[in-house]
């Protein structure tokens, strides 16, 4: 069983940048993929970045050069550092977990509670 628990979220101005953290419960490394998805009311939630056990990451075009997903394996911590920050980006987002080698291979099956980012002037 992996526990996860994302931090970071906020309010901030177009142009403005969060750090997300998500602190997992129990050491994955070489075990697990981790990513970050994201939900707005009344839609499906959507991958945004995924960083694989086997160290590539992915991300949604909507976001590439801009996000950057981490992760601290001394400390168990999932980051995604997102910069440049649009309106559009505003959601909850939540830290995700799967045993799986690669991005994209299996759904995830570990979800944190989600951290509410908003992007307004």
């Amino acid at each position: 069983q992996v526990h996860l628990e994302e931090s970071g979220g906020g309010s901030v101005q177009p142009g403005g940048s969060l750090t997300l953290s998500c602190v997992i419960s129990r050491p994955t490394a070489g075990g697990h993929t981790m990513g970050w998805t994201r939900q707005v009311p009344g839609k499906e939630r959507d991958g945004v970045a995924c960083l694989g056990a086997d160290g590539v990451t992915t991300y949604a075009d909507s976001v590439k050069g801009r996000f950057t997903i981490s992760k601290d394996n001394v400390k168990n911590i999932l980051y995604l550092q997102m910069n440049d920050l649009r309106p559009e980006d505003s959601a909850m987002y939540y830290c995700a977990a799967v045993r799986a080698r690669q991005c994209g291979t299996l759904p995830y099956n570990y979800w944190g509670q989600g951290t509410q980012v908003t992007v307004s002037s």
